[in-house]
């Protein structure tokens, strides 16, 4: 059962009147969850966060919103302080000024994790997230407790294929087309099968209704994803992943034929991390095998002390 949510006193570090959070009064998108609002730099930031304990901060990938993480946010919440960001574009973030690569998406993040008095923290991040995450360790070790990287972007990211493929979606934006009509896509069947198949899980007949519209609401909200796709585009993790000190995690689905498991064990081999992967699943593996998510995630959780 989640926990009842509190907001931290900002005793000892107070800051500046531009980075109060306040409360929002929208439906809250995630069960159990308050939804909050940061005015970062010039940009209003969107988060929600609940539970209490050591703090996680999830973080989603390109195109995706706070709903992504649905399956996981509540559970973990029941033990841990969460916080689960609208990346700047995304869901009812603004748009940053400016961001030439990931980093500025990190430190918008980072904002979020201080203004909650969130440091320390352990982050999770899903394909886009996961460079996020690794960039936030890099900018802030002191900040990063751990990393768990699940499928996460940036080594497959640099080809050309990549680039071609973020830029059509990028302009064509299908999500869009979809999002008006998205419970009626997430319970059928056929639905499923083409907003999901190949690229998304491998089982889309068997993904829940709830998450595959979890995952389809996004592009009904976002300002313009496209940012973040060329920050991406631009950013190379691998230049730096000497430089992160912390824990780290390697979790994939073992079918994931968007961001391919080769992608998670040059990272694994990189980072000198472990690999950990969930057989029949896909890219989206938070929200096709949760199950199997939750129970890395506290193992490694666990495994810090």
């Amino acid at each position: 059962m989640v926990a009842d949510i509190t907001r931290p006193a900002l005793q000892k570090h107070p800051l500046p009147e531009e980075y109060a959070s306040v409360g929002t009064d929208r439906k809250h998108r995630l069960e159990g969850f308050e939804e909050r609002e940061l005015e970062w730099r010039g940009t209003r930031l969107r988060y929600a966060a609940g539970g209490d304990g050591s703090p996680l901060v999830l973080v989603h990938g390109l195109g995706g919103t706070i709903e992504n993480w649905r399956a996981l946010a509540p559970p973990l919440a029941a033990e841990h302080r969460v916080l689960v960001p609208d990346l700047p574009g995304h869901g009812r973030s603004e748009l940053l000024p400016e961001a030439r690569d990931v980093d500025a998406l990190a430190e918008a993040v980072l904002g979020i994790a201080d203004v909650e008095e969130a440091g320390d923290a352990v982050w999770i991040g899903h394909s886009l997230g996961g460079v996020v995450a690794l960039r936030a360790a890099v900018l802030r070790p002191d900040a990063v407790r751990g990393l768990i990287l699940a499928a996460a972007a940036g080594i497959g990211s640099a080809t050309r294929a990549a680039q071609v493929t973020l830029a059509v979606l990028g302009l064509a934006r299908p999500g869009r087309l979809v999002a008006p009509y998205r419970q009626a896509w997430a319970h059928s069947r056929l639905g499923r099968r083409a907003a999901f198949g190949w690229w998304g899980v491998a089982d889309p007949d068997a993904l829940e209704p709830e998450l595959a519209e979890a995952f389809l609401v996004g592009p009904a909200h976002h300002i313009d994803t496209r940012q973040a796709g060329r920050a991406l585009l631009a950013s190379d993790p691998r230049t730096e992943l000497d430089r992160v000190t912390c824990p780290c995690l390697c979790l994939w689905g073992a079918s994931d034929n968007w961001v391919r498991l080769d992608d998670g064990l040059e990272y694994a081999r990189r980072l000198r991390a472990p690999l950990r992967t969930i057989a029949g699943c896909g890219h989206l593996l938070i929200g096709e095998r949760p199950d199997a998510c939750l129970v890395a995630i506290h193992d490694f959780v666990d495994s810090l002390g």
